[in-house]
């Protein structure tokens, strides 16, 4: 009998992370969840007891290289390889370029760029002796559509799918897919930490929704159904490339409120 395949889960203690590893495991990975956040990894050990995989919690900071450099072997001696690297982790302060300090903008670069890229070689690495792997990035929309604030994320995403191309390349022919996945609006706290007041938080939440095409903001669980598809065998030939997941707003015009303020929407 074959061992399961194994997942290595950044950002795992809350959100798109945590979902992405509970969907995991119900398709029997076994899953290293990497977090800075003990209390929030310790939570989602509880929220997984029932599920079919075993779990690994592995905790630290993604800005310190010496960690970063550790991890994808203290996944294999824990459970013999990597299948799977799910780069979701990321760090941000929402300022605009006129306020941003160096130590931010140097911490945003490295959990969300650096990290990723050295967990990849080091995946890619160990993926190409075993025959094969899948490299998933989690991207942003917001890498290609511009708001004037968080410009280190927004390099780093940018940054990041033009990353899965090169790494694409240079792994494919190894058996190594890379893949980047980028959401839209998920409904996650870091898709909360925009607005500095309530008021602001529901007008940007409204204002949201009317900009995708399906009227709401779409769910972690959403997006760990993408990445268990990605990372299967149904979607073999799918590598070098960037699936846009934002219910259409990359593609709408204005608002579907203004819209249909100005044509009579159809009656139900």
């Amino acid at each position: 009998m074959s061992s399961p395949p194994v997942a290595i889960v950044t950002g795992a203690a809350k959100g798109i992370g945590a979902a992405i590893a509970k969907r995991l495991l119900a398709e029997n990975y076994s899953v290293a969840l990497v977090d800075h956040d003990r209390d929030g990894l310790e939570r989602q050990q509880i929220g997984m007891q029932n599920v079919s995989g075993s779990s690994h919690h592995i905790v630290g900071d993604l800005a310190e290289m010496t960690f970063v450099h550790s991890l994808v072997d203290r996944v294999c001696q824990r459970f013999g390889s990597v299948d799977l690297l799910v780069n979701n982790a990321a760090w941000r302060e929402t300022m605009t370029m006129r306020e941003i300090s160096l130590e931010s903008w140097e911490r945003t670069i490295r959990v969300c760029l650096t990290a990723p890229a050295f967990l990849a070689r080091d995946a890619a690495q160990r993926m190409e002796t075993q025959g094969g792997g899948v490299i998933i990035n989690i991207g942003s929309m917001m890498a290609h559509q511009a708001a004037g604030f968080a410009p280190a994320y927004v390099a780093c995403k940018g940054a990041l799918e033009s990353l899965t191309y090169d790494l694409a390349a240079l792994y494919g022919p190894y058996g190594v897919r890379v893949v980047n996945i980028s959401p839209g609006p998920i409904d996650t706290d870091l898709s909360r930490d925009l607005s500095n007041s309530q008021r602001s938080s529901d007008e940007l939440r409204e204002y949201g929704e009317s900009m995708t095409m399906l009227g709401r903001f779409g769910t972690p669980d959403e997006v760990a159904n993408l990445v268990v598809w990605a990372a299967s065998k149904d979607a073999s030939f799918l590598t070098g490339t960037t699936i846009t997941f934002d219910a259409g707003w990359s593609r709408h015009h204005f608002p579907t409120a203004l819209a249909q303020r100005n044509f009579e929407a159809p009656k139900r």
